[in-house]
């Protein structure tokens, strides 16, 4: 595949439109280039990370319910629940676990791959993940006909939650907490509702659950997508009703409203030397090696006093095993080659907005991240991660006067999966490329986002 280079005027004509309002970013002539066996292997990790979830689902309803989690074996894990439930209110965790949601995953699946001189770093499994709108319109621009019907791989994803129904109506339900990525959402039900679809967008404020159903704007809705956060259910109010709603069949939401998919603690419980013998069983030998491979050593940031002759399963500070997470604070900069972030059920845990990267940090801002983690736990649960340094990598982008010239800077991949009857199937990946004096990468007006040659 290859693609024509896109004019300075054509690119900036293209991006005039309300989708884009109050964004903006560096330009390129063209997208990103990505080497066949880098393509084949994002196939595999869509895949790897749908038999995640499942796995995770598994394990959290045996851990929930006091059941044994190997197959020969007396192993129970009531923490592993505890942990994933920690600060959550008990109506929101029981639908979690409700007979009408399991089973269920998030319909699009958007890791955050870093490109590291040894390969991709996992550093989050993004369950809401925005940019599916902004994704699809930057493919069509610079790739055309080679683009991936991101729209409508969306809604087939969808779709495949009401198999009985035909053209089903689809909610695209966007909270004022996510409003930037409204526009987008409206982007992509324009698009759908020219091929035919039913969809419309709406706010969950304007949903009026009734004993029948849930309906908007008078009509009953099939599906509604949640572009929500868990964590806002006392501005969302109406998501105790629409939890209601769900358990009793009357409406599909997705991605379901199950909050243990949403944590990057799942990521520590992945790492974790007591479960090891659970995800060998649980999943296939090529993606457990997979995921090894491209997730980074993930840790839970538990307070809990140890007893005088233990030590931590984590990272070793001045050549000793820690007894407290607060030895954590004492580490060198060279020790603190490390991330500190929120896990997923609080304001902070979205938007890079928690990230603490300790090779980054003076001792003191270092100090205060780690006790702060310690002493706000559980709300939120905070994790700590292995920093894997992102590759230095060169990309030609416009200059103001139309000229292009090569940027060095560091990339992120973000490939979305749609899921559809147990696939994950890659319809598209988003590159964030940011200077290379930043540490943590995301959209920003010095960056580039392109979408990728899959």
């Amino acid at each position: 595949m290859s693609a024509l280079p896109l004019s300075l005027p054509v690119l900036r004509s293209a991006l005039e439109r309300p989708l884009f309002a109050e964004k903006s970013w560096r330009l390129s002539p063209k997208p990103w280039p990505l080497p066949e066996g880098t393509v084949e292997e994002l196939h595999s990790i869509g895949q790897a990370c749908l038999a995640f979830h499942q796995a995770l689902e598994r394990l959290y309803l045996k851990s929930r319910s006091g059941s044994r989690i190997l197959r020969n074996g007396s192993l129970t894990t009531p923490w592993v629940a505890e942990y994933l439930d920690a600060g959550k209110p008990e109506w929101l965790v029981d639908h979690g676990a409700a007979k009408a949601v399991k089973g269920s995953v998030p319909p699009v699946l958007r890791p955050d791959l870093i490109v590291t001189p040894d390969g991709f770093a996992l550093t989050e499994m993004d369950s809401v993940p925005g940019g599916i709108g902004l994704t699809a319109f930057l493919e069509k621009l610079y790739l055309g006909e080679d683009s991936h019907d991101i729209p409508e791989s969306f809604m087939e994803s969808l779709a495949s939650l009401c198999p009985d129904t035909d053209n089903p109506s689809v909610l695209l339900t966007v909270s004022e907490e996510s409003a930037d990525y409204r526009p987008e959402m409206e982007w992509l039900a324009e698009v759908l509702c020219e091929l035919g679809h039913k969809v419309k967008v709406g706010r969950p404020e304007q949903l009026k659950p009734r004993p029948e159903g849930v309906f908007f704007d008078g009509e009953k809705q099939d599906v509604i997508y949640r572009f929500w956060e868990l964590f806002d259910h006392e501005e969302v109010t109406v998501m105790r009703e629409i939890c209601s709603a769900v358990d009793q069949g009357l409406v599909k939401v997705s991605p379901p409203m199950r909050t243990f998919q949403e944590e990057k603690l799942s990521l520590g419980l992945f790492w974790h030397h007591r479960l090891e013998g659970y995800w060998r069983e649980n999943l296939s030998k090529p993606d457990l090696k997979l995921l090894r491979k491209i997730i980074p050593p993930t840790w839970i940031l538990d307070p809990a006093d140890l007893p005088p002759g233990a030590v931590l399963a984590g990272p070793a500070i001045g050549g000793a095993p820690m007894s407290s997470w607060g030895d954590l604070a004492k580490a060198s900069k060279k020790e603190r080659e490390l991330v500190v972030k929120a896990s997923g059920f609080h304001e902070t845990a979205w938007g890079s907005r928690s990230v603490v990267v300790g090779s980054d940090a003076s001792s003191e801002e270092w100090g205060n991240a780690i006790n702060h983690a310690l002493a706000t736990f559980p709300e939120p649960v905070q994790v700590l991660q292995e920093f894997r340094k992102p590759a230095r990598l060169r990309h030609d982008v416009y200059e103001e006067t139309g000229e292009t010239q090569p940027m060095e800077g560091r990339l992120r991949l973000s490939p979305y999966y749609f899921v559809k009857n147990g696939e994950a199937r890659l319809s598209g990946a988003l590159a964030t490329f940011c200077p290379v004096d930043k540490k943590i990468i995301h959209g920003m007006k010095d960056g580039v986002l392109l979408p990728c040659m899959i």
